[in-house]
């Protein structure tokens, strides 16, 4: 499952970000659809890589941007259900009905993107009381997910639940709390080695007077820090709001947040240079506009070239919901739920401040033989998900029943090839087969 390949020469930064334009050299294909639907989306189905395969790269990521507009009312019937699923102390039917989102929804780069933010941000349910608190946070990253990470940073900087994380409940003039602080500059700005702990202090006396009572933020003016305070070499009297701008036009943040989008879209295997991530930064210096840095990736010469294709291993929930929905199927997303806490990656309980460390951690001896137990379990025809996908009835669907095995290769694993996987007989063993191999757990 060696996705590396360090034999590579540096990589040039102007071909790298201009627009993919299909060649015979390098046509548009299957196996480049399949790449772009698993890491903008969780898969896809069959018929959206055909229709992907007919309107070309660049209008198959601009339908991912701004998809069909009947997602308006898909959008408002879930968040009705979320909000029914998050009245009480426990977050299992929240992160139940979120998997289901995800599995149905039209707009699935959006709930990427808002995985990504989670892990980003790294709330965690167990420091909230009210399940209605991780509920408004999932919904705050949903709604800027592709928006303004200016925005985003704002509102996140007075959100309960990640306050309740950090250890900010209480932040008095007297006695400043820096969880908060701390995580804006390691984790959210400027990141590791462009701060000093006297930063830390400077920007934790911004934030006096963030208080959180009964889970909703309070502002309490009489407990604020008003004084001169020294933030990143900038002086003055910041204000919460102002050291979030202080920190975000760094000029190192742009360079932070544009790596961590690098990683989940292109390639986790190496990190790319400085050469590489400039033009990538300067974008996001501009605005902060993070559906146009996506957007800039997503349809570069880089992303569908071979330095990012299988460059990253699916994570649990990429692996789980994306076998799902290939089949255009459902299934127990409460089971699912359990099933993905047992591969390490627990919804709405992020393992660190700094999220899921995710690459050749999520496929050591033990979790690699739950992943192939999982998937063998969600195409099985009994047990907890009572066989809700019908590898037979997708076949037939789709014209395909007598070639059962070439076609879900295709499907599954993108593959020009052609060739039938080794196990003989059933469309549902050939399945079974097919979501075992190495080549399956790659994204």
């Amino acid at each position: 499952m060696n996705a590396e390949r360090n034999d590579r020469k540096p990589i040039d930064p102007t071909w790298a970000w201009e627009p993919f334009e299909p060649q015979a050299r390098h046509p548009w294909t299957l196996a480049l659809a399949g790449h772009l639907f698993r890491r903008a989306a969780f898969g896809a189905t069959w018929k959206e890589l055909e229709r992907a395969l007919d309107e070309g790269p660049l209008r198959s990521v601009d339908r991912l941007l701004r998809p069909e507009p009947d997602t308006e009312a898909f959008a408002e019937r879930f968040d009705d259900y979320e909000l029914a699923a998050s009245r009480g102390d426990s977050v299992d039917g929240l992160r139940s009905w979120w998997l289901r989102r995800m599995i149905e929804t039209p707009d699935p780069l959006r709930e990427k993107m808002t995985l990504f933010w989670h892990g980003h941000f790294s709330a965690d349910a167990s420091r909230c009381k009210e399940a209605r608190t991780m509920q408004r946070h999932v919904a705050l990253l949903r709604e800027h997910a592709l928006g303004s990470y200016r925005t985003l940073l704002e509102e996140a900087s007075r959100d309960p639940a990640l306050l309740l994380t950090l250890g900010h409940e209480r932040s008095r003039r007297a006695r400043p709390q820096d969880g908060f602080a701390r995580a804006l500059l390691d984790a959210f700005t400027v990141g590791p080695d462009h701060f000093a702990e006297s930063d830390v202090a400077e920007a934790a006396r911004a934030f006096t007077g963030y208080f959180v009572l009964r889970e909703r933020f309070r502002f309490v003016e009489r407990e604020h820090d008003g004084g001169e305070k020294r933030i990143l070499g900038k002086r003055g009297s910041f204000s919460g709001k102002e050291a979030v701008e202080v920190a975000l036009t760094h000029r190192a943040t742009p360079r932070n947040i544009a790596r961590k989008i690098y990683r989940y879209l292109v390639s986790e295997t190496a990190d790319p240079s400085d050469a590489l991530i400039a033009p990538l930064a300067d974008l996001f210096a501009k605005d902060h506009d993070v559906g146009a840095l996506v957007e800039r990736i997503l349809k570069s010469n880089l992303f569908f070239s071979e330095h990012a294709l299988r460059q990253r291993i699916k994570d649990p929930v990429e692996l789980a919901v994306g076998t799902v929905r290939a089949f255009e199927g459902t299934v127990a997303t409460k089971a699912l739920a359990r099933d993905l806490d047992r591969l390490g990656m627990s919804l709405l309980h992020p393992p660190t401040e700094k999220g899921w460390i995710g690459g050749r951690h999520w496929i050591d001896r033990v979790r690699l033989g739950r992943r192939h137990a999982l998937t063998v379990a969600l195409l099985s025809t009994g047990g907890r998900y009572g066989g809700k996908l019908d590898p037979e009835g997708l076949c037939a669907r789709n014209g395909r029943g007598d070639v059962a095995q070439v076609f879900l290769r295709s499907l599954l694993l993108h593959d020009d090839s052609g060739e039938a996987a080794a196990a003989a007989g059933s469309a549902r063993s050939a399945a079974h087969s097919l979501v075992i191999l190495s080549e399956y757990q790659l994204a």
